[in-house]
C-alpha cells in the first residue's frame, strides 16, 4: 500500500526523527507527534505530550478527520533515568513510567479503535535490550521496557482477529541525544561505589553505538511484513545477548550483566 498514513511519536529527534525521514522517503504520509515540531520537511507535526491522554486523543482525532484511517503507529517517545533504586525519588520513577509505558499505552489505545474498524494496522513500539536484560542503576528504565514487552505480547494476541499486528524493536546502544537527556540521580554515589562507573560505561557505549537510522530501517521493515516478529533486536551482538538471556539460567545471565554494569 502506497501513501500509508503513519503516526510516529518522539518525532523531533533521535530514532523518531530517523523513522520520520525513512517512512517519508518510502512514500508514506507521516505525522510526527512530539512536544517540539519535527524538523524534517514534509512531516506533518502534531504537538502533544503523550502523558496527557486528552491531548493524545485530540491529535489522533485530527489525523482521522484529515485521512480517515491510521495504517501504522510507531510508539517511540521516551526518556531514561539512572541512579540507585534506594535513592531514586518515587516521583521520578513514576514519571519514567508515565512517559515510557503509559504514554505508549495511551497512543496504542487511540489507534486501536480505528485500526479495529478498518480491520488492519501495524503498531511498532520502541522497547530496549534493557527490557530483556535489566541493567543495574537503570532499574526503572529497564522496568518500563520490560512492561512494554509484556504489553506488546498481550495486545498482539488480543487484536489478532482484527488483522492488527503489534510488535516491538529492542535497540541496544544507539548514538542519539537520549544520552544527554538522561535524568541522573547522583545521590548514593558514596554508598554505591559502582554507580558512577556504571553510568559512565553506559554513556560511553551509547555515544559509540549504532546510528538511529539502523533502528528506523528495522521499524520500516516490520511495518511492511505480513507477520512481524513480536520482539526483535537489531545487531548480532544484541540478538545474541537476548537469546542468551532466555536460554541461560537467570542467575548466570544477571551475574554477567552485573560484571559489566555494576563493577566497583
Amino acid at each position: 500500500m502506497q501513501n500509508r498514513i503513519v503516526i510516529i511519536t518522539g518525532a523531533s529527534s533521535g530514532i523518531g526523527l530517523a523513522a520520520c525521514k525513512l517512512f517519508l522517503e518510502k512514500g508514506d504520509k507521516v505525522y510526527g507527534l512530539s512536544r517540539r515540531p519535527c524538523p524534517e520537511k514534509g512531516v506533518i507535526s502534531l504537538s502533544a505530550d503523550i502523558t496527557d491522554e486528552a491531548a493524545v486523543k485530540a491529535a489522533f482525532s485530527r489525523v482521522l478527520e484529515a485521512e480517515g484511517r491510521i495504517d501504522v503507529l510507531v510508539c517511540n517517545a521516551g526518556f531514561g533515568i539512572s541512579g540507585a533504586v534506594e535513592f531514586t525519588e518515587m516521583s521520578e520513577a513514576k514519571r519514567q513510567f508515565d512517559v515510557n509505558f503509559f504514554g505508549a499505552a495511551a497512543c496504542m489505545k487511540a489507534a486501536l479503535g480505528p485500526m479495529r474498524e478498518q480491520r488492519s494496522g501495524k503498531i511498532i513500539v520502541t522497547s530496549s535490550v534493557a527490557g530483556a536484560l535489566s541493567i543495574p542503576f537503570q532499574a526503572y528504565y529497564s522496568a518500563t521496557k520490560a512492561a512494554l514487552d509484556s504489553l506488546v505480547l498481550a495486545t498482539a494476541n488480543e487484536v489478532r482477529p482484527f488483522n492488527i499486528k503489534v510488535c516491538a524493536v529492542l535497540p541496544g546502544d544507539i548514538k542519539t541525544g537520549f544520552t544527554d537527556a538522561r535524568a541522573k540521580e547522583q545521590n548514593g554515589e558514596n554508598e554505591y561505589k559502582a554507580l558512577k562507573r556504571s553510568v559512565q560505561t553506559m554513556e560511553h557505549d551509547e555515544r559509540s553505538g549504532m546510528p538511529p537510522a539502523a533502528i528506523a530501517k528495522r521499524m520500516y521493515a516490520l511495518s511492511k511484513k505480513k507477520s512481524p516478529k513480536p520482539l526483535s533486536s537489531v545487531g548480532l551482538s544484541y540478538k545474541t545477548f537476548c537469546v542468551l538471556g532466555k536460554v541461560l539460567p537467570s542467575r548466570f545471565s544477571n551475574w554477567v550483566v552485573g560484571k559489566i554494569y555494576a563493577k566497583s
